[in-house]
């Protein structure tokens, strides 16, 4: 990442995460696929997603609701979302 500012960077994971939570993803989905394919140490994973459920823990719990509806996707749908999210995040 060219722009090496603490928040840039928080921002872009945090845009990632939330790319996940589009994709049905949990936690623990999130975290490997972020960490194996785009090479973001999983603290840094947690983290966010932390301070994300603590500003929105009325979707979260919505969120998880529905994610134990559903089930979770095999691990080639996970790379293959990965890596359009590793594609498209330059845009921003």
């Amino acid at each position: 990442m060219n722009d090496s500012s603490p928040a840039a960077y928080i921002h872009m994971v945090q845009h990632m995460i939330e790319t996940c939570l589009r994709f049905n993803m949990n936690k623990e989905e999130c975290v490997e696929a972020l960490s194996r394919n785009a090479n973001i140490n999983p603290i840094i994973i947690s983290t966010v997603w932390k301070e994300l459920v603590k500003e929105n823990k009325e979707f979260f719990e919505m969120y998880e609701q529905k994610f134990k509806k559903n089930k979770p996707m095999s691990e080639d749908e996970t790379n293959k979302m990965i890596h359009n999210i590793i594609g498209g995040s330059s845009d921003d």
